[in-house]
């Protein structure tokens, strides 16, 4: 994820070769398609149907302090268990079909959306076949992308910016979206050019918001810095971050 350090400052960037221009790539869609279907069918064998998801009924969302609001079709809500379970409990405001979701970021829940209708959320992760590998969409508007995204995003309650693609981790946990999760951290893989303050305090949300049973997202944090140890150690948000304790070090104290 952030291999090569190319400069003193606290940050890292990953070497990865330029970007084919064969067309041989297929989106992260088409890739886990099949898997999501079996999911479905699993895990959401008794929702409401979801052969008619562009005509049902449109749920008002608001998200956030400051109230946005989204609007999704019920049946596209439904594949996730976090909000089957709302439609099926009623928790609706009646007459409006609304859900408050107070806690929850805009921007990130902007990328769930995505996701739910589009099976990917931007910038999309391609398949390229000519090289067997993963990577992210070109995001220049020349190339035809939608331009340059963010790769962090403020969180009010740590007072942070924290890497979106961990928000979207564990957001998608707290929804039952396993292949979201999977998507999310595979993207964060591809990420470059990150903080170490960015990375510890991401890390640190990541501890405190899945569950101890967690060996994906928890163990990408302890490699990446077992993997750069040397610059964390040069890092004084490493210090400071070191001396407030937690989980995380005790396991990485373990892993290392």
């Amino acid at each position: 994820m952030f291999a090569r350090r190319t400069h003193q400052s606290e940050s890292f960037t990953k070497h990865r070769a330029g970007k084919s221009t064969s067309k041989t790539k297929r989106s992260f869609r088409e890739q886990a398609a099949a898997s999501r279907r079996a999911e479905r069918a699993t895990a959401l064998d008794t929702s409401l149907p979801v052969g008619s998801n562009l005509t049902s009924p449109i749920i008002t969302l608001c998200v956030g302090p400051e109230q946005r609001l989204f609007a999704a079709h019920e049946d596209v809500l439904a594949n996730s268990p976090f909000f089957l379970a709302i439609i099926r409990g009623q928790f609706l405001e009646t007459t409006s079909k609304r859900v408050n979701l107070p806690e929850e970021i805009p921007e990130v829940f902007s990328s769930i959306l995505e996701y739910l209708y589009k099976g990917d959320y931007y910038p999309r992760l391609l398949h390229n076949k000519r090289r067997n590998t993963w990577e992210l969409e070109d995001t220049e508007t020349n190339n035809g992308g939608r331009g340059a995204v963010e790769s962090t995003v403020y969180h009010p309650g740590t007072q942070q910016a924290l890497l979106k693609d961990t928000l979207l981790y564990c957001t998608a946990d707290r929804y039952g979206l396993e292949e979201l999760k999977r998507l999310a951290l595979r993207k964060q893989g591809l990420r470059s050019g990150i903080q170490c303050s960015t990375i510890l305090a991401s890390s640190r949300y990541a501890y405190e918001n899945t569950p101890d049973s967690d060996s994906k997202l928890r163990a990408h944090y302890l490699a990446l810095i077992i993997r750069s140890r040397n610059t964390f150690k040069r890092s004084g948000t490493m210090q400071m971050e070191m001396e407030s304790g937690g989980k995380m070090f005790f396991d990485l104290y373990v892993a290392m």
